[in-house]
């Protein structure tokens, strides 16, 4: 199993990412919300360009916000392996799944609780990876949505319909108790759990 590391609950940024630097977690869940798509806003990219100074693992990107294209060329400009935005967002999305691909990162579609997997189909030919959020996207903290097992489960079986390679990840409420039900998938985004531990790479073991 594969694991992102969010610090979208840290209290102290810089000390959390240096850890992290540390640890054999295989990503950094970078989570960008502009206070439109959800309440929340989270800090400008001019700030969170110097993560680099801090951190030398890739960058899993996740983009809450309600226009993804103005996002994606910064982002896309850091040491980035994969930019997801929602597929509830405001524009085209075939069109910024092909603008992440052009930048050479793979390219990935978030889905909410409320949105059908069904949803997906018409860019499952764009797509590297499925973020699927098992809780309302926009805080950290929040308990795993349960039902969100089936969901993975449907999504499963979708992708092998389709014969598609595309990863299933899975982003919320994600402990060493909510991930028996996250078998299905292949990359688990955790925050909370991770970064108030105390032994970073423990926890990140008890996930694997």
């Amino acid at each position: 199993m594969l694991i992102s590391t969010s610090f979208l609950s840290s209290k102290n940024l810089i000390h959390d990412l240096v850890e992290l630097d540390k640890t054999d977690t295989d990503y950094i869940h970078v989570d960008i919300m502009d206070g439109k798509f959800v309440k929340k806003k989270t800090m400008p990219f001019k700030e969170m360009r110097n993560i680099y100074k801090y951190t030398n693992k890739r960058l899993d990107v996740h983009l809450m916000v309600k226009n993804p294209k103005k996002y994606i060329e910064d982002y896309a400009s850091l040491n980035t392996e994969y930019i997801s935005f929602h597929i509830e967002s405001d524009e085209n999305i075939e069109k910024n799944l092909q603008l992440i691909k052009e930048y050479g990162i793979k390219s990935g579609l978030a889905i909410s609780p409320d949105t059908e997997i069904k949803e997906l189909v018409p860019y499952l030919p764009l797509l590297d990876l499925v973020l699927v959020m098992s809780v309302e996207p926009g805080a950290g903290g929040q308990d795993f949505i349960v039902k969100t097992k089936d969901k993975i489960k449907e999504l499963k079986i979708l992708l092998s319909e389709y014969n598609s390679d595309v990863k299933i990840s899975v982003d919320g409420g994600v402990n060493d108790r909510t991930k028996e039900y996250c078998t299905d998938c292949d990359i688990l985004v955790s925050g909370s759990y991770i970064i108030n531990g105390d032994d970073l790479q423990k926890k990140i073991d008890s996930l694997r």
